[in-house]
This record gives C-alpha cells, sequence and structure tokens, in this order.
C-alpha cells in the first residue's frame, strides 16, 4: 500500500512531512502514520484505511471538497 511522504496541512495549507516509517511488512488498513507541518508545525495522525471498503460515509461527507471550502472560506470578510 502506498503511503505519501508528504500531504497538505489542513489548518493552514502547508506541506506535512511523514514521520512515520513502514513497518517490515509495509503499511497495512489501520496503521497510524504521523505527519508534521513546515508551516504551522501542527502534528497529524492519520489511519490507512482498507483501500477495498466502502468509502461511502454515514454522514454524506463523502463528496466534500476541501479546495472549495478553503476558497469561500477565505472569500468572505
Amino acid at each position: 500500500m502506498n503511503v505519501p511522504d508528504i500531504i497538505t496541512c489542513v489548518d493552514c495549507g502547508r506541506k506535512a512531512h511523514r514521520m512515520t516509517e513502514p513497518g517490515e511488512d509495509g503499511w497495512e488498513a489501520g496503521d497510524f502514520v504521523a505527519y508534521r507541518c513546515s508551516g504551522c508545525n501542527d502534528r497529524w495522525d492519520l489511519v490507512i484505511e482498507d483501500p477495498t471498503s466502502d468509502p461511502t460515509r454515514p454522514d454524506g461527507l463523502d463528496s466534500f471538497d476541501f479546495r472549495s471550502f478553503i476558497a469561500d472560506r477565505n472569500s468572505k470578510p
């Protein structure tokens, strides 16, 4: 399973770099991956999900577009 080395920080939009190394057998569903943001220094701990599982969320947020959310938020006074 592939896990990105860099993600985008949800708080400030800068690059967050992976701090966690994969285990001997690589990444598996349920593993925790820690990232540290290079901008705001926040730490993000993410859980790897099974790619074969149903991506539909019961709260209806499966089609949430974060970039649109940020653009809308930044355009308000």
